[in-house]
């Protein structure tokens, strides 16, 4: 049995969960999430409990009893509490600033860096700190991943954007003689 499979589900008032044979939808009070629902498993809801079990013993239906708990649970906290990544940005003449879900940012290069969230993601700064905000997991880390991608922190002086609990492995500059 998968471990984080066999695991029941428990679903908090006021989030409805509903089953379809090609998608599972999670509604709660900050939106409404749609899981794909998996060839080799099976999700039943009953009194405040969602149970997931694998159709057969087969590779692809164990590895689906896992990834299928873990969308489900996903979906029920984003729903109840959201998402959320931090990021900060760190050099000299860099700077940061958010307005109507759209970044401008000085790195360092020649011309501004603009970048624009999509819809269901929340941006916003403070001084030189990013956070990005929103009700899908996945779309959050793939966000705060591409604002990371912008200027990757650098090993030398520590240089560019970084998640919050990041630690960047430093090395040692030229050796003089």
């Amino acid at each position: 049995m998968s471990r984080i499979g066999k695991l029941p589900l428990e679903i908090p008032s006021g989030v409805t969960i509903t089953v379809d044979s090609d998608d599972i939808k999670v509604t709660g009070a900050k939106g409404e999430l749609t899981v794909p629902h998996l060839s080799d498993v099976t999700v039943s809801v009953d009194e405040g409990v969602a149970k997931v079990t694998r159709d057969n013993e087969e590779r692809i239906a164990r590895a689906q009893h896992g990834l299928q708990r873990s969308l489900l649970n996903n979906a029920v906290v984003g729903v109840t509490q959201g998402f959320e990544k931090k990021l900060e940005v760190s050099g000299v003449g860099f700077r940061v600033a958010a307005s109507n879900n759209e970044l401008d940012m000085a790195l360092g290069f020649s011309h501004p860096v603009k970048y624009k969230a999509p819809a269901g993601v929340n941006i916003t700064s403070d001084k030189m700190s990013i956070t990005v905000s929103g009700i899908d997991k996945q779309q959050v880390g793939q966000v705060a991943a591409e604002i990371r991608s912008l200027k990757k922190p650098e090993p030398y002086k520590g240089k560019g954007i970084k998640y919050v609990d990041e630690v960047i492995l430093r090395k040692a500059g030229k050796a003089g003689k």
